[in-house]
C-alpha cells in the first residue's frame, strides 16, 4: 500500500477492525518514511451490481458515489462519518441481499431517502428535494408536513 501523503511503499498497520456486517476490514497505517496516518478499508469482491436510470440508462453501482450523495445530504449537520458509513454500507448490503444484478435507481434512492429521514430530517429534505425533483416552496411544505406526522 502506497502513502498518500509522499508516495512510499513501505507501511506498517497499525490497528484492524471489522465492520459490523463484516464486509470490510478498516485498517489503520502508518508510513514509515514520513510517519503520516491514514485509513484504508478492505472490501470483499462481490457480483457486479448495475443500477438502471430513470432514462433507461444503465451504470455500475458505485460505493462511492452513494456515499457522495449521502455526505452531501449531511453537509453541515451533526451526523458523524461513521453514522453515514454505516447507512451507505447497509444500504448497499441491502440492494446486494436482493439477489439481483440489476436494480431500479429508484429502489435506490428510496432505500437512501428512508435511511436519511431516520438519521436526520433536514439531511432527508435535502436529498429528496433533488431524487424527488421539487419544483418549488409547496412541494417543500407538503415533505416537511409529512415527516412531521
Amino acid at each position: 500500500m502506497k502513502c498518500p501523503f509522499c508516495g512510499a511503499e513501505e507501511t506498517k498497520v497499525t490497528d484492524s477492525r471489522d465492520s459490523a456486517e463484516a464486509f470490510e476490514i478498516r485498517r489503520r497505517r502508518e508510513c514509515e518514511k514520513c510517519a503520516k496516518r491514514f485509513t484504508t478499508y478492505e472490501r470483499i469482491e462481490q457480483h457486479p451490481l448495475v443500477v438502471i436510470k430513470k432514462d433507461g440508462r444503465r451504470e455500475g453501482f458505485l460505493y462511492e458515489k452513494l456515499m457522495s450523495g449521502i455526505v452531501k445530504s449531511c453537509q453541515k449537520r451533526d451526523v458523524s462519518m461513521e453514522k453515514m458509513e454505516e447507512a451507505g454500507r447497509e444500504i448497499e448490503s441491502s440492494l446486494r441481499n436482493e439477489d439481483k444484478s440489476e436494480i431500479a435507481s429508484s429502489t435506490v434512492g428510496e432505500l437512501v431517502a428512508r435511511k436519511l429521514k431516520k438519521l436526520d430530517k433536514v439531511a432527508y429534505i435535502r436529498f429528496a428535494s433533488i431524487y424527488k425533483d421539487f419544483e418549488d416552496v409547496t412541494d417543500f411544505e407538503k415533505e416537511i408536513k409529512s415527516i412531521k406526522k
